[in-house]
């Protein structure tokens, strides 16, 4: 049972970063409010789409998970930081689910992160040299 607890939360976080992909990469109205709102629209918008699609496959090959939910990590924290100093909880009536998908995403890419964190290779690297 253990062993499916890592992969299931690496699924959910991939899954989540992917299925937002369709909104950002057709220009949905929602996302282009979002991103006018922090001023990153159109460029920003596409960019962090493409970001996102990297870190949703990374989390999926087992190699490179930790660099995945490190990616996640630095994208998501973004996203609540812009949620809490420009665009609020609440963006268009949406009751706060973006806001508290990103959260649930951070804090599971945390956990990946934290389960996967000895396969870091710099990591391994300082371990072996006592740095």
């Amino acid at each position: 049972m253990k062993k499916y607890i890592p992969f299931v939360l690496r699924l959910i976080v991939a899954i989540i970063l992917i299925q937002t992909l369709r909104f950002k990469f057709t220009a949905h109205p929602d996302s282009v409010y979002i991103f006018t709102q922090v001023g990153l629209e159109p460029y920003g918008r596409i960019a962090i789409g493409v970001l996102e699609l990297i870190a949703g496959i990374l989390l999926l090959i087992p190699k490179t998970v930790w660099a995945g939910a490190t990616l996640t990590i630095g994208l998501i924290g973004g996203a609540i930081m812009m949620h809490l100093t420009k665009l609020g909880i609440e963006i268009q009536n949406d009751g706060g689910v973006l806001f508290i998908t990103a959260v649930i995403t951070f804090i599971f890419s945390a956990i990946v992160l934290y389960i996967y964190r000895k396969d870091i290779p710099f990591l391994k690297i300082a371990q072996k040299t006592n740095l």
